[in-house]
């Protein structure tokens, strides 16, 4: 049996530890990995996020693009920075929400 490469996504949870010693209540956040760290693993998981994964890589390319043009035409740093943070956040919105949706759809 192979090793579960995804459980070491738990260890991101340490992460939040930052969050006591700086005072910044966002790195609390990160907490929320070391529930992946229980996770059992089944092929049908891996297949979903193998296809979450493309569709969040599909997006990401094309608001890439998109983001290429803008910051061509506009020539600012700020907006440069903007996309970025902009494609991250489309990015992983994109991978958690057709994730649950394959994980809810099941094997259909």
């Amino acid at each position: 049996m192979k090793p579960n490469k995804v459980k070491y996504m738990g260890l991101l949870g340490l992460l939040g530890l930052i969050g006591l010693f700086t005072g910044n209540y966002g790195f609390f956040g990160f907490f929320g990995f070391f529930g992946i760290s229980s996770q059992t693993d089944d092929e049908l998981l891996r297949k979903n996020i193998a296809k979450a994964g493309s569709n969040a890589f599909i997006v990401s390319n094309i608001l890439l693009v998109l983001s290429i043009v803008g910051i061509s035409v506009t020539e600012t740093i700020e907006f440069a920075a903007l996309m970025i943070a902009t494609i991250f956040v489309i990015q992983l919105f994109v991978f958690i929400i057709s994730f649950n949706y394959y994980e809810k759809r099941g094997d259909v």
